[in-house]
């Protein structure tokens, strides 16, 4: 469907069939592209502050940018950790002052912080992120009672990283009692296995369900994990919602061999079939969102065995385009792929005037080129780190510009950086 759009004021004025066009505006021709709302990813890590030799708010949201993410939710695992509501605060003043993309950070929740957790204004933050199972940073949140009074008290919708850490610890042990520090990267999905994940997804719904919570279960990685998910009840009505991320819809375990460390992430990119179920689990609406987990490390940290390699790597400039591979293949339709990554974030986040190409919304958008390959390699890798899980491979589809709130701010390769993105507010009741 080809219509005309007018931008004005960081919006969408008008859209029609033809819009005539004066000297004061300034014309876009975009013949033979898409225009696409702007991805919006609810679960990044962009290390700021404490961890800025890995990654920054500057760089890494001009990657998103130039990957089609027009707005992302950042996480609490920084140095300092964001456990207070002042350390909120300043997150919020850094991405103010750097982030070229819209942004919101998540409070972050500890065994002994659910009187700050309690003071979080439902409206200006994204949500409560809560580790159900320990991660970069560990954050883990064990304690059962704990667990329940976020779950009964929390303001904003709850977000958590499930795996269970007893199972983890005790696959640990046993491979290193197999295999010492010399344990393959092939026994990750062995070791965060299904069965850590599921126990501790399952145990999150009991809660949230106990509690009548409003719960998102953040990267899921396997098939079994999926059955306990609705896809009947309408998304705008559901209290349990559930995210698959790009790495999980992408490679599998036998990725390992060629890929070591580099695909590495908590929770384990696991089995084919795992993969395979949660492609169904997408298409079929009981995993609601797509989204990235972008979390990068350095070159030189994820050159280490297995025990010292940590978990995560770059993705934000590359989930889209790797999504439009998809479609490419036949997997995915452009409807499905804007419906996971716009349209249902902005229903399942509540978020206020974005997630669609509306009279009356942020202009959010990217403009997508179907058929302009390129390959992915170090040289243009935008994220601090330097590389990439899909260095050598060749896309099928390109960004051409992306739009903040109305600004061109990633342009054929060019960024203008003079109006940063906007803090995203939430509209709930």
């Amino acid at each position: 469907m080809t219509k005309d759009l007018l931008i004005a004021d960081g919006r969408f004025e008008k859209i029609d069939d033809t819009i005539i066009a004066d000297g004061r505006v300034k014309e876009i021709n975009a013949e033979g592209q898409y225009l696409l709302p702007g991805m919006i990813d609810d679960q990044v890590h962009f290390r700021e502050p404490g961890l800025t030799h890995k990654a920054e708010i500057y760089t890494e949201a001009k990657a998103a940018v130039a990957g089609g993410i027009t707005s992302y939710m950042e996480m609490p695992n920084v140095i300092p950790q964001t456990l207070t509501q002042n350390l909120l605060a300043a997150k919020y003043e850094m991405g103010a002052n750097k982030s070229l993309a819209n942004y919101s950070f998540y409070m972050g929740a500890s065994n002994d912080n659910l009187d700050e957790v309690l003071k979080t204004d439902p409206n200006e933050v994204c949500g409560t992120k809560v580790f159900m199972g320990s991660s970069t940073g560990n954050m883990l949140v064990d304690d059962p009672k704990t667990l329940e009074a976020i779950f009964c008290n929390a303001p904003t919708l709850i977000a958590t990283h499930c795996e269970d850490e007893d199972t983890i610890k005790a696959n640990t042990a046993a491979a290193i009692e197999k295999y010492g520090d010399s344990i393959p990267f092939e026994l990750h999905p062995v070791i965060r296995s299904e069965e850590a994940c599921y126990l501790s997804s399952a145990a999150a719904i009991e809660f949230a369900k106990k509690c009548k919570a409003r719960l998102h279960i953040l990267h899921i990685s396997t098939g079994k994990e999926t059955s306990q998910f609705d896809n009947e009840t309408p998304l705008k009505d559901k209290l349990i919602t559930s995210e698959a991320c790009i790495h999980h819809l992408w490679f599998s375990k036998e990725d390992y061999r060629d890929k070591g460390a580099w695909i590495k992430w908590n929770p384990a990119v696991k089995e084919a079939s795992d993969r395979s179920e949660i492609w169904e689990a997408v298409l079929d609406d009981r995993v609601d969102v797509i989204a990235t987990d972008h979390a990068p490390h350095t070159i030189e940290e994820k050159s280490n065995k297995y025990l010292k390699a940590p978990s995560g790597g770059p993705l934000v400039q590359h989930a889209l385009p790797a999504l439009l591979d998809k479609y490419h293949e036949g997997a995915i339709s452009l409807e499905k792929i804007v419906e996971k990554t716009s349209h249902a974030l902005a229903i399942c986040f509540q978020i206020k005037d974005r997630g669609y190409i509306r009279e009356g919304y942020f202009a959010d958008a990217v403009l997508v080129d179907l058929n302009a390959s390129w390959t992915v390699d170090r040289s243009n890798v935008l994220s601090k780190c330097g590389w990439s899980p899909f260095e050598g491979y060749t896309f099928k589809s390109q960004i051409k510009k992306t739009f903040i709130s109305g600004h061109l701010a990633y342009d054929n390769g060019i960024f203008d950086d003079s109006i940063l993105g906007m803090r995203l507010t939430f509209d709930r009741k």
